[in-house]
């Protein structure tokens, strides 16, 4: 068996809401093999979204531990991390977080731009990602000018311009309708099969958690079920 990509051991992750205590991770274990496309699934507020920023290292946890690509997350200092998750991490979110004045090949080529690309380089590569998104034809628009399914193919052009090992999609097709999400989420296993990368999508919706290769149960904070077995 190859070494999982993502390895997480007994994480837990607590919140304080003034005097309550919220526990919203309980000793979650989860190993995600290179090239794997896995849904996380469950109720609301059962953890799903807070263990993918724990795992991705967008949050700290309090026990626990997180090895991505063999490295140990805790072990990293933020710097270390933000530039590790720069390099090797992808991010598609509910929200698309464009910037709204600028073209959306300006969007996609920025990243490599603050990573010190040249900018030659770096829209020629952003124009190859929108190509690879079906959207060659709108380089040059603005997200107003857009659709909601167009905007989220822009956001994943974007996760998608450093070559990651990693994509983490937080319910990315959660302001789209069924078609725009249908078409969304083809795209992403399209993606993930052409290029064998790792995707880790937090959803609630049952369809497409099965377009996935397994499903990742939660509730109340663990895992329930890890998809092995057949049992997804």
């Amino acid at each position: 068996m190859p070494q999982p990509i993502i390895d997480a051991q007994n994480v837990h992750k607590s919140f304080r809401t003034g005097k309550v205590e919220v526990h919203a991770l309980r000793g979650i274990n989860l190993a995600v093999e290179p090239g794997e496309m896995v849904a996380i699934m469950g109720p609301s507020g059962c953890g799903k979204t807070t263990m993918l920023n724990c795992l991705s290292g967008l949050d700290e946890f309090d026990e626990g531990e997180v090895f991505i690509e063999g490295v140990n997350l805790q072990e990293m200092g933020d710097r270390k991390r933000t530039s590790y998750r720069a390099e090797r991490m992808g991010f598609v979110f509910q929200t698309f977080n464009l910037l709204p004045v600028i073209s959306a090949v300006e969007n996609v080529e920025l990243p490599l731009l603050v990573s010190g690309v040249k900018p030659k380089d770096a829209r020629q590569r952003a124009l190859d990602a929108l190509a690879q998104v079906g959207l060659s034809d709108r380089a040059d628009h603005r997200p107003a000018e857009l659709s909601a399914g167009q905007r989220q193919r822009v956001t994943i052009a974007r996760a998608l311009i450093n070559n990651p090992a990693i994509v983490w999609a937080d319910e990315p097709t959660g302001n789209l309708d069924s078609e725009s999400a249908e078409d969304v989420m083809e795209l992403l296993r399209k993606l993930n099969d052409e290029q064998n990368q790792t995707l880790i999508v937090v959803t609630h919706n049952r369809e497409i958690g099965e377009l996935c290769d397994r499903i990742v149960r939660m509730r109340d904070g663990q895992v329930l079920d890890d998809g092995r077995n057949g049992r997804a």
